[in-house]
């Protein structure tokens, strides 16, 4: 088995990748602090064509040569936009019928592996602060929680982590119903 060169990857170019069809899944960090973090979630989004970030609080925005450093350019492909406060995005979002949902560790909270997409449903997800994780006021305010089970000891994961998985696994479930 040969490892690929660069050069034999099938990537998109950037007004390719404008130009494709999104995964129905929106982004919202909010008052996220490392910027290698919001980097590793701009490429995170760029490899499943995730529609947009929006980024809140106090979550640096691009051009940023630290957030750079992580996306790789990716913010250059994934639409973002900054908004101030996370509960007016929430409710705007919810306003124009997106479902949206904090990846908390919340009273009943739905596991990661049994929640449920619908058909022709967009969804976002809301990732918080790094050590308070999604503030209790936009918990409240969500359609839903999400919770990625955790088996070790210490029940918390990084949020570039926390991106990667729940985007994977709403990404499989949005693209790939049976």
């Amino acid at each position: 088995m040969r490892k690929l060169e660069n050069s034999e990857l099938i990537r998109k170019t950037n007004q390719d990748f404008k130009l494709a069809d999104k995964t129905p899944l929106i982004i919202i960090l909010d008052d996220i602090r490392s910027l290698n973090n919001i980097g590793s979630v701009f490429r995170t989004a760029d490899a499943f064509l995730i529609e947009k970030i929006y980024l809140c609080g106090i979550t640096a925005i691009p051009p940023n040569k630290e957030i750079h450093k992580t996306a790789l350019g990716a913010t250059e492909t994934v639409d973002w936009e900054y908004a101030e406060d996370v509960l007016d995005l929430i409710a705007n979002l919810k306003n124009q019928k997106i479902k949206v949902f904090a990846v908390e560790q919340v009273e009943n909270a739905v596991f990661l592996q049994n929640f449920e997409t619908e058909k022709n449903q967009k969804y976002a997800i809301v990732l918080g602060n790094e050590v308070f994780g999604v503030a209790q006021q936009a918990v409240e305010i969500c359609d839903g929680t999400i919770e990625i089970p955790q088996l070790g000891t210490k029940h918390s994961l990084n949020i570039s982590v926390s991106a990667g998985i729940v985007v994977w696994d709403l990404f499989k479930k949005l693209h790939f119903r049976l």
